[in-house]
């Protein structure tokens, strides 16, 4: 079994390993033996990864990364290239999310949605795949979310971004696949981040995701990709659901709902009154929902 997920002799970049699933990512390979770049737009965070890696016996370096910078990108990958010999992992892991209505958007937070969620991946896929493509192997992983397959009202442009990560993944599969590049993406449920805090700050918000897992709770960021990352095995263009054991179904087009009206339940209808508008909690409604194989 330790041989199976070994990352002994690979290296691994880790974009976004500051805090949050990126963080667990980049502890996680280096458990499983591979040298990590801890890469985030906040460098002092990804050096405290860096140092917590290097504490507990391993091996990693740090350095601050934008992915809005493909040119920045570009020479980080290289220069770790150079430094290591190869470049065997990348995992991607940043994303931002403003939960409001569609009608309620700015052209501003458009942009910034799909700016570091979607041309901040293909960025990092660009950079990696040259690297990759041109040394024959290597594992890319870009972090999709539950909201790729269902959606609730309030999360138009995360949800658009995460199932175009999706579709670019597949895409990028297809192309790098014949050069032994896999491309693959995780897509987590409600995970416990610094992205999801506002949420989990409000107890009916978060008693109501957790409500409506299977195991009546949100998921960690202790995730261990290393049996996707290994790039001598066969999974790629892959939307991977971890833990995921139930689906939201929704009929939000066969009734009438209120702008300021979203569910805030991953796996069901239910609606609330924006607390910026009215500051008032999540009000239950009827749920549906079934089992996923």
């Amino acid at each position: 079994m330790t041989e199976m997920f070994s990352l002994e002799g690979r290296t691994a970049a880790i974009v976004g390993s500051g805090s949050g699933i990126g963080e667990a990512v980049a502890t996680g390979c280096a458990e499983a033996g591979a040298y990590v770049s801890c890469l985030d737009i906040d460098a002092d965070a990804a050096a405290r990864t860096a140092a917590t890696i290097r504490a507990a016996g391993g091996e990693a370096d740090s350095a601050r990364l934008d992915i809005l910078d493909g040119a920045a990108i570009t020479g980080a990958f290289g220069d770790i290239t150079t430094a290591r010999g190869s470049l065997d992992v990348v995992a991607c892991t940043p994303g931002v999310n403003v939960r409001k209505p569609l009608l309620d958007y700015t052209d501003e937070e458009i942009d910034r949605v799909l700016g570091l969620n979607l041309k901040g991946g293909a960025h990092v896929i660009q950079s990696a795949g040259r690297i990759m493509s041109a040394q024959g192997s290597g594992s890319i992983i870009l972090f999709s979310s539950i909201r790729s397959v269902v959606v609730e009202p309030g999360q138009s442009m995360y949800a658009a971004t995460k199932a175009g990560i999706v579709q670019l993944v597949r895409t990028a599969a297809a192309e790098l696949g014949p050069r032994g590049v896999r491309v693959n993406a995780v897509a987590p449920g409600v995970i416990d981040t610094p992205l999801t805090a506002p949420i989990k700050g409000q107890p009916d918000w978060y008693g109501a995701y957790a409500a409506r897992n299977i195991l009546n709770r949100w998921g960690s960021a202790a995730v261990r990709l290393s049996w996707t990352l290994r790039d001598r095995r066969h999974s790629t263009a892959r939307n991977l659901l971890p833990g995921v054991r139930s689906r939201q179904v929704s009929d939000y087009g066969t009734r009438q709902s209120r702008r300021d009206e979203m569910p805030p339940a991953l796996e069901a209808r239910r609606t609330y009154r924006s607390s910026a508008v009215t500051n008032t909690p999540p009000r239950p409604r009827a749920t549906a929902w079934y089992a996923a194989s």
